[in-house]
């Protein structure tokens, strides 16, 4: 009964290491801008309301723009479905988002179907090779990233993160924290074979 109490606490001690290790590793991407010559821009889709970005997808568009007018790439994919809603997708709202902004038609992709991180990034992996590019940008919040970056990285592509300078998420200590929380969370389920 004593081995088995001491083996229980080494393994637990085992996963709070682990888990911190990896919050840490969540937060110090959050905040690392590697924004670089890609083949594509990709913006993570977040939230819309009948028809209009929400303030954390207008952060993540608004810092897409910014990249494409610096001249890091030549296309700019949105993702992300319409989570139940029959009219918008999070893609075709950012797209349009873009447009009005001044970004030429021509230079977006979307992928409208998307419903979760991992449908997204495999859609994007297709885009990317149907243009012939192994490179891109990631977009999103900072803490959403390491994971990104690690999923594509695993499908080949070349990523470059950069979290949306004022993301309201990233601008706020508590809210920061309980993303990241949740992000290390999810991360941790991705790498035991949760595919969300």
């Amino acid at each position: 009964m004593r081995w088995f109490a001491l083996i229980s606490v080494a393994a637990f001690a085992v996963v709070v290491v682990a888990e911190w290790s990896l919050y840490r590793a969540i937060r110090v991407q959050a905040v690392r801008n590697e924004a670089a010559p890609a083949g594509a821009i990709v913006v993570f889709g977040a939230a819309q309301y009948d028809g209009q970005p929400s303030p954390v997808f207008k952060a993540r568009l608004d810092h897409a723009f910014d990249l494409e007018e610096e001249g890091l790439a030549p296309l700019v994919i949105t993702t992300g479905a319409g989570g139940g809603d029959p009219r918008f997708t999070e893609a075709g709202v950012g797209r349009d988002y873009l447009i009005q902004q001044g970004m030429a038609a021509d230079k977006i992709l979307t992928d409208p179907t998307s419903e979760n991180t991992y449908q997204s990034v495999q859609a994007v992996v297709r885009m990317l090779s149907a243009h012939h590019a192994q490179t891109c940008i990631a977009v999103s919040d900072g803490f959403h990233l390491y994971r990104i970056k690690r999923m594509l990285t695993q499908r080949g592509i070349r990523t470059y993160a950069s979290p949306a300078p004022a993301s309201p998420i990233e601008s706020d200590p508590w809210t920061r924290t309980f993303h990241s929380l949740r992000e290390m969370l999810i991360t941790t389920a991705w790498y035991l074979g949760y595919r969300g």
